[in-house]
């Protein structure tokens, strides 16, 4: 259970789950705090996967809707909101069906009336010889990631897929996969849609493998529905922007969005910046120019992605990116001026480590405003950094020379420079 808002929220999960693992995720945490905020959220495991015990035969759809009656008695909570995703979209909406008390909205995201094709009234989803193929390959490649491919396609071949296989691992095992998945084979929840009299938000991704037009049918079938098609092509909510997905439910639930607390993490500012643009801009004319800073931005967003930067914003003739370790910062840096040194330009940048707040994509507070004063001390060529982030690096291969004390703009005290001399 996470938070004390005033209204119950059930989260039903899809077909892989652990609750204590994931939140070693920091989309999942934020989802959660999201949804805490104005709801208390009540979280488990179905039958066979995560904490819960494994399972022989595949459980039937009366079972896991008891299984949810059973959470719900545990916590007390006696009426709440349903929100299921993917399989467990079709559970909240039996339940509520069935049980209209125990429910005061439905939420699906990521929901389909049935996993196969029924043409020619339901022509969307799965083949069914095409599950078990897909199943087997799964199993093949279990604890590698393999279900990104249909849950979360934006991270496959991230940073991030080597603890999604981990993830697969601890939740379930292969034999458990394949159990699970064949209860879902036949599931059909077309004639109990018209049923569902509780205020229903459906929320799809347009790039959802499972077709958004098995969403817009069940939109149409239901007697008091909204979808909410949001762009993308994850399959679990808390993926890519979760807080789109957890505005929808707010506003759906209690008639207004709040604005959300900004999201406060360390992190390694980077600040870049071109020198003598406006010369150079006014010696080769303006098409020119255009064409050398395209060609200069394309650099630095490669080099950013190669060393798993966050490109926040561009500041005129140069960017604002934030890191999870100094180290990749400093060596990002580096590779975006040598860069830039080919393209016949030359850039200063510097860097900060520290508390950082997140807000709509932007990046804020004090931690930002000394990386920008760092940069402004910088001289053409040289990555500058704070003393905060030499620190950081003890132990690593990168060489620093001491550059004194300074007095930064607007930023009490004095702070101790450093250039970077090898990275």
């Amino acid at each position: 259970m996470v938070g004390d808002g005033a209204v119950d929220i059930v989260h039903i999960p899809g077909l892989l789950s652990h609750v204590d693992l994931a939140w070693e995720n920091t989309n999942y945490r934020q989802m959660m705090a999201r949804l805490s905020r104005f709801g208390r959220v009540l979280v488990f495991d179905k039958r066979g996967c995560g904490l819960s015990d494994p399972v022989s035969e595949p459980p039937s759809l009366e079972e896991r809707i008891d299984d949810v009656r059973a959470v719900m008695a545990a916590e007390r909570s006696e009426r709440a909101v349903l929100f299921g995703c993917s399989e467990g979209a079709a559970i909240a909406a039996f339940l509520a069906a069935t049980d209209p008390d125990r429910a005061s909205h439905v939420i699906m995201y990521g929901g389909f009336a049935r996993l196969t094709p029924d043409p020619p009234s339901y022509p969307w989803g799965f083949d069914a010889e095409a599950i078990h193929q897909g199943l087997d390959e799964a199993v093949d490649a279990w604890g590698e990631g393999a279900l990104l491919v249909l849950l979360a396609p934006s991270l496959l071949g991230s940073e991030e897929q080597p603890w999604w296989g981990r993830f697969e691992r601890t939740a379930m095992s292969p034999r458990a996969l394949k159990t699970l998945m064949l209860a879902n084979v036949d599931l059909d929840i077309r004639s109990i849609l018209p049923l569902v009299r509780t205020p229903t938000l459906l929320v799809h991704r347009t790039g959802d493998a499972l077709p958004i037009e098995g969403a817009r049918y069940m939109a149409e079938h239901l007697p008091d529905a909204r979808l909410v098609e949001l762009p993308g092509d994850d399959h679990w909510p808390w993926i890519t922007n979760p807080g789109d997905v957890c505005d929808e439910i707010e506003e759906f639930v209690t008639g207004h969005r709040s604005e959300p607390d900004p999201d406060r993490v360390l992190a390694t500012v980077l600040f870049t910046d071109i020198v003598g643009s406006t010369a150079r801009a006014a010696e080769i004319g303006d098409r020119r120019w255009r064409e050398l800073l395209d060609a200069h931005e394309e650099v630095t967003r490669t080099e950013l992605e190669r060393f798993s930067g966050q490109e926040r914003k561009t500041t005129g003739d140069g960017f604002l990116a934030t890191f999870d370790g100094p180290a990749r910062a400093l060596r990002c840096a580096k590779a975006i001026a040598e860069g830039a040194r080919r393209l016949g330009l030359e850039i200063r940048a510097g860097l900060h480590a520290g508390e950082c707040e997140l807000r709509n994509g932007d990046v804020g507070g004090i931690a930002v405003h000394i990386g920008a004063r760092v940069m402004s001390n910088a001289a053409p060529g040289e990555v500058l950094v704070s003393s905060t982030v030499r620190d950081l690096t003890v132990g690593s291969d990168i060489a620093f020379e001491d550059r004194g004390s300074h007095e930064l703009k607007g930023v009490p005290g004095e702070w101790r420079l450093y250039t970077v001399v090898a990275a």
